[in-house]
C-alpha cells in the first residue's frame, strides 16, 4: 500500500510541474531571449537530475521491502570494435575540360561542312574549309621562286667552295634563299588556317554554321561545338573546416540522382583557395563514362571518406542521456547474476563522430561492456533490472 501511495504521490508532483514547465516553455518560444531560454533549460535539468535522485533511493527502498520484485525489463548490447567509416555529403555538378567551340582562324566563306552533329572524330581529323581566297595560287607560285632560289645557293655555294666568285654573291643567295623559305612557311601556315581541324578526339555536339556562310575570327562565328565525354570529371565546394580531412586521393562515392545510378571513385585534385565568400574550397572527382549516360552539368552527390577508425566503438545515438552539466551518459549493467537480473549504472562518456543512427565513443566505455538499449532511457543510476535478451 505504501508502495503505490508513494508513486501516486511522486506521479502527482511530476504532473504538476509539468503542467507549469509547458506553459512556461511555450512563453518563452515565444517571447523569451536566448540567454532566458538557456537559463530554463538548466533549471529544468537541475531539477530532473534532483527528480531522479530521489526516485533512485526511492527505487532502492521498494527494492528491499517488495518481494515480488517487479523489475524493469531491459535489453543489452555489447561493446565491441568494428570499423567505423565517416562521410560527408556534398553537391557537384560533372565538368569536361574537353568541351569546346571551334572558331575559324581566317575570315572567308565557309566552303565546306566534312561533319555532321553527333558524329565522332579524331584528332586533327578535317571538319570543314574556308575559302582561302587565292592562296593557294599565291603558295604554289612562292614554292616555285623558293625553289628557284634554293638552286642559285646550291650553285653559288659550290662555287664558293671552288674559290670561284665573291663572298659576298654567297651571302647574297643565301640570304634570298633563307628568306623565301620562310615567307613560304609563313603562307602555308596561313593556308592550313582555312582547314578547320579536330583539336582533339570527340563528338561533334552541334554544327552551328552551314555551307557558304560569311565568317570571320571573334565572337559570333563560332562553327562546332565539339566534346570529349571520356575525360568527364565532378567539381565541388567542400566547407573550410574540413581542409584538412579531405586530401587526395580520398574515396569517394558517387550518386547521379537522375540516373539512378552509383559509382565509386577518389578525390584526383584539392584546391588551394578557399572562397572568401561561402568559406570553402574545390575538388576535383574523376569519373568514368564508359555508358556515355552523364552528361557536362549534370548533378551529383558526393559521398567524401573523410575520417576512418579500424578500431571503433559504436552505439546507437537514441541511447545516449545528456546531464546539466553538458556531459553524455549511459547505462551499463554491472552484478549481473545467472537469473539475469543485474544493476543498472550510469557512466559519462565522451562521443566523436556520427553516422547515421550511430555514434563513436571516444572514452571510458571498455570493449565487452553490456550496455542497456531498449529501456535505457526509464531506468536510474543503481536500480536493479531484468535482461530480457533473445
Amino acid at each position: 500500500m505504501k508502495k503505490i501511495y508513494s508513486i501516486f504521490v511522486i506521479t502527482l508532483i511530476l504532473s504538476s510541474c509539468g503542467e507549469k514547465k509547458a506553459t512556461s516553455i511555450e512563453d518563452l518560444v515565444s517571447k523569451g531571449s536566448l540567454k532566458e531560454l538557456t537559463a530554463k533549460k538548466k533549471e529544468i535539468s537541475t531539477n530532473l537530475e534532483k527528480i531522479n535522485k530521489n526516485l533512485e533511493k526511492i527505487n532502492k527502498a521498494i527494492s528491499k521491502k517488495d518481494t515480488l520484485k517487479k523489475l524493469p525489463l531491459i535489453t543489452t548490447i555489447t561493446a565491441r570494435e568494428e570499423i567505423f567509416k565517416h562521410y560527408i555529403e556534398v553537391q557537384g555538378n560533372v565538368k569536361t575540360k574537353q568541351n569546346i567551340l571551334i572558331y575559324p582562324e581566317i575570315p572567308g566563306i565557309l566552303e565546306k561542312v566534312y561533319v555532321k552533329e553527333g558524329q565522332r572524330v579524331s584528332k586533327g581529323e578535317l571538319l570543314a574549309t574556308i575559302d582561302d581566297g587565292g592562296l593557294n595560287n599565291q603558295v604554289a607560285q612562292l614554292a616555285a621562286t623558293t625553289q628557284l632560289a634554293k638552286t642559285t645557293y646550291e650553285r653559288q655555294s659550290r662555287l664558293w667552295k671552288q674559290k670561284i666568285g665573291s663572298e659576298i654573291q654567297f651571302l647574297q643567295t643565301k640570304a634570298n634563299y633563307e628568306s623565301q623559305k620562310n615567307s613560304l612557311k609563313q603562307l602555308k601556315s596561313q593556308q592550313s588556317k582555312a582547314s578547320i581541324r579536330a583539336p582533339f578526339s570527340g563528338v561533334i555536339d552541334n554544327v552551328l554554321k552551314e555551307a557558304g556562310t560569311v565568317i570571320a575570327p571573334g565572337q559570333g562565328s563560332e562553327v562546332f561545338r565539339i566534346m570529349n565525354l571520356n575525360n568527364m570529371y565532378i567539381e565541388a565546394e567542400v566547407p573550410e573546416r574540413y581542409i584538412t580531412s579531405i586530401t587526395q586521393n580520398k574515396l569517394v562515392t558517387v550518386e547521379f540522382p537522375v540516373l539512378g545510378s552509383t559509382i565509386n571513385s577518389s578525390i584526383r585534385q584539392v584546391g588551394n583557395f578557399i572562397n572568401p565568400n561561402n568559406r570553402s574550397f574545390k575538388i576535383e572527382v574523376s569519373v568514368e563514362n564508359k555508358s556515355g549516360n552523364i552528361k557536362p552539368n549534370l548533378t551529383a552527390k558526393l559521398q567524401i571518406n573523410d575520417y576512418t577508425e579500424n578500431n571503433a566503438i559504436l552505439i546507437p545515438q537514441s541511447i545516449i542521456s545528456e546531464n546539466s552539466n553538458g556531459e553524455q551518459y549511459i547505462y551499463v549493467i554491472k552484478n549481473k547474476k545467472e537469473n539475469k537480473e543485474a544493476v543498472a549504472e550510469r557512466v559519462v562518456i565522451k562521443t566523436g563522430k556520427t553516422q547515421g543512427d550511430l555514434i563513436e565513443v571516444l572514452e571510458n566505455l571498455p570493449i565487452g561492456t553490456e550496455i542497456i538499449e531498449e529501456g535505457a532511457r526509464s531506468v536510474n543510476n543503481g536500480q536493479a533490472v531484468k535482461i530480457i535478451n533473445k
